[in-house]
């Protein structure tokens, strides 16, 4: 698997692990004695370089600011529901039977449409955090790639399926560092699946 591809395949989950699980943790562990490190051999957290990355946490912060913007809106179409559903409950000693049920159908229409809504919002947060980190990880694999070189790794290793390893074969803090020197921040919004298709341009009728 070459680095972008192994980049591509790790970043997505990146938000939802903590860097306490990745090499970095190795290196505070005191009562570990390691054995010399072996030539060639270097290990990396893809999770934890981008998790502890300021640019990682900057996406995490503003997939948070998102969130809570699609939850006030379901929030509220949710609060009305509730409401339009008792006060009709509460009206169905003085109603006809007929008016009751139209009643009660638009309500179910209007449910069933949150419920739509409410699902589409999932699948939007989750292709704008994909999105997101996808970017991240763009950024990051030429970082990668250059110092798997000047360390002159001749394999690399996640240290995520690594129990135990030597600091010194750990390149995940230099990615960090130069992840952080090269990008702290940049402006996403939340991905829309709601849109309308772009009408294709009529072709241009050709010339004489």
């Amino acid at each position: 698997m070459t680095i972008k591809n192994l980049v591509a395949a790790t970043c997505v989950a990146a938000l939802s692990l903590s860097a306490s699980s990745s090499a970095f943790a190795q290196a505070a562990a005191p009562t570990i004695t390691h054995g010399p490190a072996l030539p060639g051999v270097c290990v990396m957290s893809i999770q934890g370089v981008i998790s502890s990355s300021t640019v990682g946490k900057h996406v995490q912060t503003r997939m948070q600011q998102i969130l809570a913007q699609v939850e006030a809106e379901l929030k509220a179409e949710e609060a009305a529901l509730q409401r339009d559903g008792q006060a009709l409950e509460s009206q169905k000693a003085t109603l006809d039977q007929g008016t009751f049920d139209t009643r009660a159908a638009g309500l179910q229409v209007r449910l069933n449409a949150y419920k739509r809504k409410s699902q589409q919002r999932d699948n939007e947060l989750d292709r704008t955090q994909q999105k997101a980190l996808g970017r991240v990880g763009q950024e990051m694999e030429p970082i990668m790639r250059q110092v798997y070189q000047q360390r002159q790794c001749s394999v690399l290793l996640r240290a995520e399926s690594v129990l135990v390893a030597n600091p010194a074969m750990d390149i995940s803090p230099a990615i960090l560092s130069g992840l952080n020197a090269k990008i702290t921040q940049f402006a996403f919004e939340r991905e829309r699946l709601d849109q309308p298709a772009a009408t294709p341009q009529a072709a241009a009728p050709a010339r004489k």
